[in-house]
């Protein structure tokens, strides 16, 4: 009998929740300015809107749990974008890793499917960060609970299909999305997204500068190295004095001499990251004859002075604890240098995080994404530069992947796309992102070669690169 009663109380109340329900509908007509009806996602809040023809972009605030497995516990807001196109189109989400751009832009996926595109700042950038900042919630799961919140929430709104996508950090953000929600997206587009499964074994990374390029080349770049490394006396007199000029610090690194020597052994990568063989032209040939002038330029050009002093290392404060709690991080030998020019060598994320944050590594982590993707993925296409050195360890396609692939663009750096494909893979990543975000024409689906972007280069929306920093 109590039974029955509680059963009908609460049919009783159901059908009262509807009823209120139907009368704030009737009294209330359902918002249809797009501005009006992202704002009605409890959450979310508006920063600004910036004009951009053809579009409506939405500068925003989404409310989000510091920890998705307690919600109760405390929330902070965290900054999204949305360019709006029309919501009869597909949708883009977009994420860099780190902090998202305020200025309307358009990434590759976006034009192809002339689609909508939604942008996430990454969890502990700045603003988006909790205060206090409890760093033990800043995990690549935590993150995923991010965007699927997001996604949950706009998904009503833009109902066609989505597809992730990120470059760098932004493509391993993609790849971890997937991974701990696998039905969000219609497809996955991932760019220069380093794989680093092992952590303490990086011999991928050594063999790649054995071999990148040109000897030419690599001899010039080894040169300049290493003759920063014998002058580092009257060049580090200079950072002292460059140091003094501007302000900058050194307590997080730990020294000066630590700072130059990190900002030295990060010239190859750093060139090879953002360069072209053909900028070997702009390395002097012969560094023993160079002007402490010139050994100074090309580093500062390359790898930036300013890098490891603190105020340069504070804005990715998160993305060292990530590398040094779950993502890892690189360490590679320089045969070229003779170990007393040497000191510390090629240092730790733990030396790029104030020690007031503790650090625990997370082996466990990049191998479960790792077998997850080589065995489940679906609809995934992995995009990497063939000189950039991230690539030196890349995700890799299993007998369990479903319509995924790995594609490399030829001399390309850590800025490769699809549109620097060989024609044959470019049509065919093409075609597959038309497929997956549900816009491919008949002509496609019958021939990938038939396969162009639907939305025309826009100079401005269209302009991009890799973000401008030794990080992923």
């Amino acid at each position: 009998m109590r039974k029955a009663l509680r059963w009908l109380l609460a049919l009783t109340v159901f059908i009262g929740t509807l009823s209120t329900a139907g009368a704030a509908t009737a009294a209330q007509p359902e918002a249809t300015d797009i501005k009006d009806r992202l704002l009605s996602i409890p959450g979310m809040s508006l920063i600004e809107e910036k004009p951009y023809p053809g579009y409506r972009f939405f500068v925003l605030n989404y409310t989000q749990p510091v920890d998705h497995r307690a919600p109760a516990k405390g929330t902070f807001q965290q900054r999204i974008t949305v360019l709006h196109k029309d919501v009869s189109r597909p949708t883009v989400f977009h994420t860099s890793g780190y902090n998202v751009s305020t200025n309307p832009s358009r990434r590759e996926p976006t034009q192809i499917v002339d689609g909508n595109q939604v942008s996430m700042e990454y969890r502990f950038f700045t603003p988006s960060r909790p205060s206090p900042a409890d760093w033990t919630k800043l995990d690549i799961w935590q993150a995923a609970s991010d965007q699927h919140r997001i996604f949950t929430a706009l998904k009503p709104l833009y109902t066609k299909n989505w597809i992730s996508t990120g470059g760098s950090k932004g493509g391993m953000t993609a790849t971890y999305y997937e991974r701990f929600y696998p039905r969000d997206m219609d497809g996955v587009v991932a760019y220069v997204a380093p794989n680093d499964v092992v952590n303490n074994e990086d011999s991928a990374y050594d063999r790649f500068f054995a071999t990148v390029g040109t000897q030419e080349c690599r001899d010039r770049l080894n040169g300049v190295q290493r003759e920063a490394l014998v002058r580092r006396e009257p060049l580090e007199a200079r950072y002292q004095a460059y140091a003094a000029e501007n302000g900058y610090t050194f307590d997080t690194v730990g020294s000066l001499d630590k700072a130059y020597e990190a900002t030295v052994l990060d010239y190859v990568w750093g060139f090879w990251q953002y360069g072209l063989l053909s900028d070997c032209d702009t390395i002097p040939a012969d560094a023993k004859d160079a002007t402490d002038e010139e050994i100074w330029n090309s580093i500062d050009t390359v790898a930036g002075f300013s890098f490891y002093t603190d105020q340069g290392l504070a804005p990715y404060t998160p993305y060292y604890y990530q590398a040094g709690t779950q993502l890892g991080a690189p360490t590679i030998v320089f045969p070229h240098i003779e170990k007393q020019y040497i000191r510390y060598g090629y240092l730790p994320p733990r030396y790029f995080v104030p020690r007031s944050i503790p650090m625990k590594f997370q082996p466990s982590a990049m191998k479960d994404v790792d077998v997850w993707v080589r065995n489940n993925a679906r609809h995934m296409l992995f995009v990497y530069g063939e000189n950039d050195p991230w690539g030196a360890e890349p995700f890799r396609l299993g007998k369990g992947a479903r319509d995924s692939y790995v594609f490399t663009a030829p001399g390309a750096n850590h800025g490769a796309n699809v549109a620097g494909l060989p024609e044959q893979q470019k049509a065919l990543a093409t075609a597959k992102i038309l497929t997956w975000a549900g816009v491919a024409s008949t002509a496609v689906a019958d021939d990938p070669a038939a396969a162009r972007p639907l939305a025309e280069y826009d100079a401005r929306l269209d302009k991009r690169g890799a973000e401008r920093t030794l990080r992923p």
